[in-house]
């Protein structure tokens, strides 16, 4: 049983144990989790990802309720089925959909080449975690690239702190995998930014894309009104077109800060990329890093390494045989996943 020590890399250390544990079949223990952070210990949307692989695999545990923080967990066999999982809070969808759907790649079907569902109810557009558009245009494409069969859906949006959205997936077992090198992004093609309301006057949304353009050149934008029922929330994406890899950059309304303060810290991480040239940024390297050391091979330049993609690596290679490596070039830091011989 590995060992695992969560006080050094918070929940993506968990989030990438738990998908690997379920596709090789090694068991773990993991302890401090989340150690140093406000509060500690499992919360909802981490215990419903405990819950969701366990469900996918058939898995024994021990230490899966709200506050453990420490977790056994011993992987049975992965079952392709259809999987309904409700985190209760506006704690992230996208991070339960994103440690259970790479195990689902691997599933053996119940019936020949028959795709799995997953189902997850919760936050959709959350601080701290991809927002379900992310997944929908950015991380799927990437994923489809190396054969990955699935189609994800946002169903409804949910805001914190209430919640209440849903996304959808479906995913065929994969015959294989195929790494890729993204080292350059190709020319760029488009820059849009949209502001998501929802039960929040449209003027916020208008100051927001305001400040925007002001900082971005050339970039169009739009507001896309959501139902009342679906909020109150607002969220400001910018999208990023490259001829290779489309990026996505977010923030968040909420109370207490300004609109032109929620569009200045938008445009200033998407200025960030553009100017680095690399083509990864930080957040998608994180999880681009645990699809290629499934493959066995890639490599891709990101902006910097961060103290998560650090230690995500360090669990990678603890599960999968293979050695990452790090070299710092032009463009930022290329990464390298690579077979140990």
């Amino acid at each position: 049983m590995l060992q695992l020590d969560g006080a050094t890399g918070g929940d993506q250390i968990l989030r990438s144990a738990l998908t690997l544990s379920m596709i090789t079949g090694q068991a773990f223990q993991i302890k401090n989790i989340r150690a140093k952070r406000p509060k500690p210990g499992l919360l909802r949307q981490h215990l419903t990802a405990v819950e969701a692989a366990a469900a996918i695999c058939g898995a024994q545990m021990t230490g899966a309720q709200i506050g453990s923080t420490s977790l056994s967990f011993k992987p049975g066999a992965i079952r392709a089925g259809d999987y309904r999982f409700a985190i209760g809070t506006a704690g992230s969808c996208t991070l339960v959909l994103q440690t259970v759907l790479p195990a689902l790649w691997f599933a053996k079907p119940t019936f020949a080449d028959a795709p799995s569902s997953v189902t997850v109810s919760g936050g959709t557009h959350n601080k701290a975690a991809p927002p379900a558009d992310f997944l929908i245009r950015v991380w799927q494409p990437l994923m489809a690239r190396m054969g990955v069969q699935q189609e994800i859906t946002l169903n409804r949006h949910g805001f914190y702190p209430a919640g209440g959205g849903e996304i959808a997936a479906t995913v065929s077992p994969c015959k294989s995998l195929q790494g890729f090198d993204l080292c350059q992004r190709g020319a760029l093609r488009q820059i849009s930014a949209t502001a998501l309301i929802a039960g929040v006057p449209a003027k916020v949304a208008q100051r927001e894309l305001a400040e925007i353009e002001q900082k971005i050149a050339g970039v169009s934008t739009a507001i896309r009104g959501l139902s009342n029922d679906q909020g109150p929330g607002n969220a400001v994406l910018i999208e990023i077109e490259h001829e290779n890899i489309t990026e996505m950059f977010t923030s968040f309304g909420e109370k207490g800060v300004s609109a032109e303060s929620v569009g200045t810290q938008v445009a200033n991480q998407a200025l960030r990329y553009l100017h680095s040239g690399a083509a990864v940024g930080e957040f998608l390297a994180d999880q681009l890093v645990l699809a290629l050391a499934l493959a066995g091979s890639g490599r891709f330049t990101t902006t910097h390494v961060s103290s998560h993609l650090l230690s995500n690596i360090d669990v990678i290679e603890q599960f999968l045989p293979v050695k990452i490596t790090q070299t710092p070039v032009d463009d930022g830091v290329e990464i390298s996943v690579n077979l140990l011989n």
